[in-house]
């Protein structure tokens, strides 16, 4: 697996790795992680995935890890 890229956003980290004729995008937060991969042949330009870091999708990756920390709160105060 080649690392891209790896940076810092809204406290959220990014990472952009190519691994088998794929880009794999990994959203941590934290103890949480939300990983997407897309094949290499659907890009023309690796500028057309900062889609992915922009707008829409990252507010919903946002969401998600509001979620996600809401639930993983909930079951550890049950242990």
């Amino acid at each position: 697996m080649r690392v891209i890229r790896e940076w810092l956003q809204e406290e959220i980290r990014i990472s952009l790795f190519s691994w088998n004729n794929k880009y794999i995008i990994k959203f941590e937060l934290g103890p949480m992680e939300q990983t997407f991969k897309v094949p290499e042949m659907d890009v023309l330009d690796q500028s057309e995935l900062e889609t992915f870091w922009k707008g829409d999708f990252f507010e919903k990756v946002k969401t998600r890890f509001h979620e996600m920390g809401t639930s993983f709160r909930e079951e550890l105060i049950k242990l």
